[in-house]
């Protein structure tokens, strides 16, 4: 079959359907608990939410100061101290969060997530039976009992979606009708994680009952706030008492003797550490110290000791502190007794080529829905689902080979995957009571592109960014290595203040494990108003603020703009990209919408090394964006990157879930690496594995040809974990063949002619149009990187699409032109200099070839 490139006007129809496509793709794959009216829901989800973690996550006294009640792997546990017992005490299909125990001890307060939905429940402590106190389909967390018992105030979004202080009455274990305590106010800053509306967190009680102190962002642009007192009646005006940049976990807590406050800061450190002040605010102090977060205190009834969660071990941990004193102790929970019939699985993964022990991703999920992991293992959580698959949550964990785990009695699934090169293994196993069920999973080889010179990588991981557990180089190798990659590029970059990684920028890459992948430390720049930036390679030191255009900061100017960020990477020879592009296709036209990337300028000035073009955003949208950059002569290389918070518990899939592939041959350097994504020998994928080549060129080549006719071999294969919907070769935008897929649609080699009378640049993507687990992304979608062919003298151009980034330099020149707060008319004149040298690169584009 010969194929003929044939032009197209515009990519209109194609905008069109696919701007539909995503709409649907997006509708079928929600987040977790969507009603919530927030942006940035990837931060607040695990910043804020509860989390199930294998270790503890929250820690609530009993009244007499001698017992505790812990969250621990979705479930409650009732722990004596001085014991290493811990009993299980509420269980069900759901999982449980955030225990309070009134002062006379009958009851405790809880957070139940199940039905995409987080009610607060109560168990009648003598009986062991709960009962519902708040179900409402909103999302109500952190409840806490007043001194008297007979109220208990929780934070809810059930107005609108946000953050609001309730409280509720309680009698005889039965609840009255909700109160909203605070007030709806929408602010004028100009907030960019948070919303325009003040949001109010954490509430606890004032010894006498009478007050509430809570943590909110009212007057402030950044952070979730600092700590407020306000009587503890519907339309009170809380006060202020201690300002301070928060990111969602402050927690505070107030001393029995109502004189002292315990909350988590960061206070401009990498870590979460405990800090008191007094109650009326005053100078804080720091309570703890070290490298690690000390999170969710809680003063002990006597007020003797705090106890806390720690993260030190790398998982979570229940801690106590004296106080004064500082003596601090470990609470051992080792021993569990299980309020339900339970067994032990144990599960063993091997490379069925090698018969050796493999590392994997592992989900083990009960009847119900509910996701298992082992006591000692990272627990993690997919932070969007298929209702019409699942009632919760995709869970896993990652495992060196071997694992032993306690599960439900009766049936469980297991299921297993090592990257995207072998197959995906699942069981349906029936685990005996009190027994011990052992499985062996053996998982076969799909592809083996390290035999022809590919490696894989993930370009855009933060190994640490304010989640539930400590991550270290070590693990974060230990769980590439898991999910088979090769290379890490660890981003090291901004949340507000706080930069946890910066310690461990070296300029070199290394090898935590000498048999396991290679881990850079580079960055991300911050900078909202331009498009964040991964640069990859520098070796000499990190940009200093890693971000600009924060309002109401000394870095509120535009500047540096990206080109001037680049330019700082490329001296010290680094690699600068794109990162998570577009969410939906930008229109220029479209004036209702900001419109200021500046990837049309850094791309005319020649300074994109690569693009995500596989990323945290929508494939389709970055794409045609990409598609119209290379039409107008920009050599852009096809990149990959999560966007991972590796140690969130709740995470928009793990490290490597988007991947680049680079062709590096026998060279396992990282500048060989590098020098393979520079020069676009590479091709990008969520799940289907494509190779492509024309005349035995691979990407990133150039193939040169007299004027005339030709006829190029093209050579396309694609293996796939998943079923894919379609397999399409692209050529200078537009797809010039389509090859159906039979059978599982999972796999196809194909060997045809293309016909060639103008220069180009061609491409092979695979995609599915719906998503299809385990890719646990918005839908499977890969492309390679492009071969380009060159007629002739004849440059690739496109007029139409010169035309349309010149529309987009208008917006992004009148937004620089409103903006005032520069430093200095020099920095003005920089940024309107780079606009004026890109317009002129795409007004020559314009003109006929």
């Amino acid at each position: 079959m010969r194929l003929m490139h044939v032009a197209t006007c515009a990519m209109a129809l194609g905008v069109t359907l696919g701007t539909a496509l995503t709409i649907q793709t997006h509708a079928q794959r929600r987040p977790v608990l969507p009603q919530i009216k927030v942006p940035h829901d990837y931060y607040f989800r695990e910043m804020y939410l509860p989390q199930v973690t294998s270790g503890p996550s929250a820690v609530a006294w009993a009244p007499d100061s001698r017992e505790v009640v812990v969250a621990m792997q979705g479930s409650l546990w009732r722990h004596r101290l001085g014991t290493h017992e811990a009993v299980q005490i509420v269980s069900g299909a759901g999982y449980a969060h955030q225990p309070d125990w009134s002062p006379d001890g009958r009851s405790i307060a809880y957070a139940w997530y199940s039905h995409d939905a987080i009610d607060l429940k109560r168990l009648d402590v003598p009986s062991g039976e709960s009962t519902t106190l708040v179900s409402n389909g909103a999302v109500n967390v952190e409840p806490r009992w007043s001194p008297d018992g007979s109220r208990l105030a929780y934070v809810s979004t059930a107005f609108e979606g946000r953050w609001h202080i309730y409280t509720i009455d309680v009698h005889d274990g039965r609840p009255g009708n909700p109160e909203r305590l605070t007030t709806d106010h929408e602010s004028d800053l100009p907030r960019y994680y948070y919303s325009r509306f003040d949001h109010f967190l954490s509430p606890a009680w004032s010894p006498d009952g009478r007050e509430l102190i809570l943590v909110s962002n009212a007057g402030h642009i950044w952070g979730t706030g600092g700590i407020w007192r306000m009587e503890a009646r519907a339309g009170a005006q809380p006060r202020q008492i201690h300002d301070e940049e928060t990111t969602w976990k402050a927690r505070p807590d107030w001393s029995r003797d109502g004189r002292r406050i315990v909350y988590s800061s960061y206070l401009g450190r990498p870590w979460n550490q405990l800090w008191l002040m007094t109650a009326s605010g005053g100078d804080a102090f720091p309570l703890t110290y070290g490298d690690f977060d000390a999170t969710a205190p809680r003063w002990s009834p006597d007020g003797r000791r705090i106890a806390y969660i720690s993260n030190e071990g790398g998982n979570t941990s229940l801690w106590l502190i004296d106080v004064p004193g500082g003596r601090r102790e470990r609470v051992d929970l080792a021993e569990r007794r299980y309020l339900e019939p339970v067994g032990t699985l144990e599960i063993s993964v091997v490379d069925e080529g090698t018969n050796g022990p493999l590392p994997a991703r592992v989900s083990v999920t009960g009847a119900d829905g509910r996701g298992f992991a082992p006591d000692e293992a990272w627990r993690h959580a997919d932070d969007g689902f298929d209702r019409a698959e699942r009632p919760l949550e995709y869970t896993y964990f990652h495992t060196r080979g071997r694992s032993l785990l306690t599960v439900p009695a009766g049936r469980v699934a297991v299921e297993v995957m090592h990257g995207l090169e072998f197959g995906v293994a699942r069981r349906q196993l029936d685990v005996a009571r009190n027994g011990r069920q052992t499985v062996e999973i053996r998982l076969p080889r799909l592809a083996n592109l390290r035999a022809d010179g590919w490696r894989s990588g993930d370009l855009h991981v933060h190994m640490n960014y304010g989640g539930a557990y400590r991550n270290t180089p070590a693990n974060l190798a230990f769980q590439a290595q898991a999910e088979d990659l090769d290379v890490v590029e660890n981003l090291i970059v901004n949340k507000e203040q706080r930069v946890p990684d910066e310690a461990y920028f070296a300029g070199r890459a290394a090898r935590p494990a000498a048999d396991g992948p290679l881990l850079a430390h580079s960055q991300e720049f911050h900078t909202s108003v331009w498009g964040h930036l991964g640069l990859l390679g520098l070796t000499s030191h990190l940009l200093v603020p890693g971000y600009a255009a924060y309002a109401n900061t000394a870095a509120a100017s535009l500047y540096p703009h990206n080109p001037a960020v680049i330019e700082m990477a490329h001296a010290q020879g680094a690699l600068a990209g794109y990162v998570h592009p577009f969410d939906a296709l930008p229109a220029p036209e479209d004036r209702s919408v900001a419109l200021t990337d500046d990837l049309p300028v850094s791309a005319a000035l020649g300074l994109v090394d690569y693009m995500e073009v596989v990323g945290f955003s929508d494939h389709r949208s970055t794409a045609a964006i990409w598609y119209r950059l290379l039409n107008c002569g920009f050599r852009i290389p096809a990149g990959a990157g999560t966007d991972a918070m590796a140690n969130f518990a709740s995470l928009r899939g793990p490290v490597g879930l988007n991947r680049v592939f680079v062709q590096t041959g026998t060279d396992a350097t990282h500048e060989g690496w590098l020098k393979g994504i520079r020069d676009g020998r590479t091709f990008a994928t969520n799940g289907p594995l494509v190779q492509f080549s024309l005349d035995g060129r691979g990407p990133g080549s150039e193939i040169r040809l007299p004027r005339g006719a030709h006829e190029l071999k093209m050579r396309a294969a694609v293996a796939s974990i998943v079923p894919i919907d379609h397999l399409e070769v692209v050529a200078n935008g537009d797809v010039i063949a389509g090859f159906p897929l039979a059978g599982d649609r999972t796999a196809a080699k194909i060997e045809q002619t293309i016909a060639v009378t103008r220069s180009g640049w061609y491409t092979l993507r695979a995609s599915a149009d719906r998503a299809v687990h385990p890719v646990l992304d918005i839908y499977p979608f890969a492309t390679t990187s492009p071969v380009y062919v060159i007629v002739g003298d004849e440059a690739i151009r496109s007029a139409a699409d010169a035309r349309f980034f010149l529309a987009w330099l208008d917006r992004i020149e009148a937004f620089v032109r409103a903006h005032a707060d520069w430093n200095g008319p020099a920095e003005r004149e920089s940024v309107l200099g780079s606009l004026a040298r890109a317009r002129a690169v795409y007004q020559e584009r314009t003109q006929p070839r």
